[in-house]
């Protein structure tokens, strides 16, 4: 068994170099995205060199973004929700593979299956019903006898406990978002803390958080300001005193690895036995 390397470069894009490959998960890669702004520094072109593959979790803009998967090269293989494969392909991607809740595929050493989540599926959901539409996915990243778990966006399902039945070593967690509330379909520092309970990996690395604001609602005066600066920095925290809160009382003993977006995750040594 040995260690992955990773690299959570923000927003729900985190490298993951595991069994020889080096997986994106929905890479967001630009400084702006509509009226959103990077809030942490821009991303060098280093960091998503030579990936193998990207995995998408869902059509919404900022996990299935068109501009930053051009970046990666339109050769590049990316996993979709099935029913999203022939959108992109139109949009010139050459190397589509779809998958279901369930369905997997192998890549050398890397096995890669989509999960269950509870997101909305369309592309400009969730308060719109036309256009493309795929449901969402999660996905387990499986090699070098580790598994990584990486949810995409979700709100709690029964099968968490499944797939924490199953054995998770490192799971990606949404905890916010990019505004001053969330809509349906998100986990919230609580909700992930809860997913935590279902899951019971052995560490968890918050994500979804911190990386992107509305533009001027941080630095211009406005009833939000106060409230925005906040969010970029106290949901992973509230998340790990939640997770901490928990084992405390006999929940699952998990460690909770705060990581700033653009940092690489300081992982402790995977080892065996479970």
């Amino acid at each position: 068994m040995r260690t992955p390397a990773l690299h959570f470069l923000g927003h729900s894009t985190v490298r993951v170099e595991l069994a020889g490959r080096t997986v994106l998960t929905d890479p967001l890669l630009t400084p702006r995205l509509g009226p959103l702004r990077r809030a942490v520094a821009p991303l060098p072109a280093s960091s998503w060199s030579g990936v193998d593959l990207v995995v998408v979790s869902h059509l919404h803009n900022d996990h299935l973004h068109l501009p930053s998967l051009r970046l990666l090269g339109r050769g590049t293989p990316i996993v979709v929700p099935r029913g999203a494969g022939r959108w992109l392909t139109r949009h010139g991607f050459t190397d589509v593979t779809e998958l279901g809740p369930g369905e997997g595929l192998r890549d050398g050493g890397l096995t890669v299956t989509a999960t269950s989540a509870d997101h909305a599926a369309h592309r400009w959901g969730p308060r719109f019903t036309h256009g493309p539409h795929a449901p969402a996915v999660g996905h387990l990243l499986h090699g070098d006898g580790v598994t990584v778990y990486a949810a995409g966006d979700t709100d709690l399902f029964p099968a968490m406990t499944e797939l924490g039945d199953d054995g998770i070593d490192i799971a990606l967690l949404p905890v916010w978002g990019w505004g001053p509330s969330l809509g349906p379909g998100h986990l919230d520092p609580a909700g992930a803390a809860e997913a935590v309970q279902l899951l019971r990996p052995r560490v968890a690395v918050p994500v979804h958080w911190g990386t992107y604001a509305v533009t001027g609602l941080t630095s211009l005066p406005s009833p939000y300001r106060a409230r925005m600066r906040s969010l970029l920095v106290e949901p992973p925290r509230r998340f790990a005193a939640a997770v901490a809160a928990a084992a405390t009382v006999g929940g699952a003993r998990t460690q909770v690895l705060l990581t700033a977006p653009g940092s690489p995750v300081a992982l402790p040594r995977v080892q065996d036995p479970r």
